[in-house]
């Protein structure tokens, strides 16, 4: 036993330190967006608007992806459950993963148990997830004790290029999903999951196939927020397309290591 708690300790101290999350931004809340002096971060490049669904239609989109050399997983419940997950053990958690307190490391664990911490907002529903088992539980019981579909980006190319321009080749297929919880990475030693999603049928998903100027293509998954009456005015969405909240719908592809969960038909 020792050794395999000892083996898992190693293992999730490796994936955090090697994995890159840098450029995760369909995070909340999002602020400070940096600037260079070509415009936006390109990393910000994932959002568009509804009148944009149509064949052949061509923008420039970032996809983050996985580093694979570093694959990450769910842990089981019972490994996570052995893991205090809270702001107030922080201080026993940096020690457990042999990070000071001023490190970078330390400050991301600081703000990813801060979020998972936050109440929800009027209308919304969040959890988040520390083991694969929890997330079908939670999940489940959002959209119901019924057969899950899990939506993600899938990039083809094993050279994947993270920015570029794209055309969509296909007709986007709308997905119909009367409730749907969207689960995205968060920066942690092991696994993490903000997930959440928004009572009413208040959103709308999509698979869209996509070829790059290079050749690449890739299977997305995007999802477009109908009603943005209760976000933040300083929301990166409306800095990148212009507008406020509730002027218009807001959609995004998904980053590659995000899922979105809908009822299967």
């Amino acid at each position: 036993m020792a050794f395999a708690s000892s083996f898992l300790y190693a293992f999730l101290l490796l994936q955090f330190c090697l994995k890159s999350n840098a450029h995760e931004i369909i995070k909340e809340p999002i602020r400070n967006v940096h600037n260079n002096d070509q415009g936006l971060d390109p990393a910000l490049n994932v959002f568009f608007r509804v009148n944009d669904l149509y064949l052949g239609k061509k923008m420039s989109i970032y996809f983050a992806t996985n580093d694979n050399s570093t694959p990450t997983h769910l842990l089981t419940r019972e490994e996570a459950d052995s893991i205090p997950f809270s702001p107030s053990r922080l201080s026993y958690l940096l020690e457990f993963f042999s990070f000071s307190n001023k490190s970078p490391q330390a400050k991301a664990m600081e703000t990813t148990l801060k979020q998972c911490e936050l109440k929800p907002k009027e209308g919304e529903i969040k959890f988040c997830a520390t083991s694969l088992e929890s997330m079908l539980d939670m999940t489940r019981g959002i959209l119901g004790m019924v057969k899950l579909k899990a939506l993600t980006t899938k990039i083809l190319n094993s050279n994947h290029t993270l920015f570029q321009g794209y055309t969509f080749v296909e007709k986007p297929l709308e997905i119909y999903a009367p409730k749907m919880v969207a689960c995205h990475t968060m920066a942690y030693p092991y696994l993490v999951y903000y997930c959440h999603g928004q009572k009413g049928h208040f959103n709308r998903v999509f698979k869209i196939a996509l070829e790059g100027e290079n050749g690449e293509r890739v299977d997305a998954a995007a999802v477009c927020h109908m009603d943005t009456s209760t976000w933040d005015p300083d929301h990166v969405a409306f800095r990148v397309l212009g507008g406020q909240p509730g002027s218009s719908p807001v959609c995004h592809f998904l980053p590659a290591d995000n899922v979105v969960w809908v009822p299967s038909t």
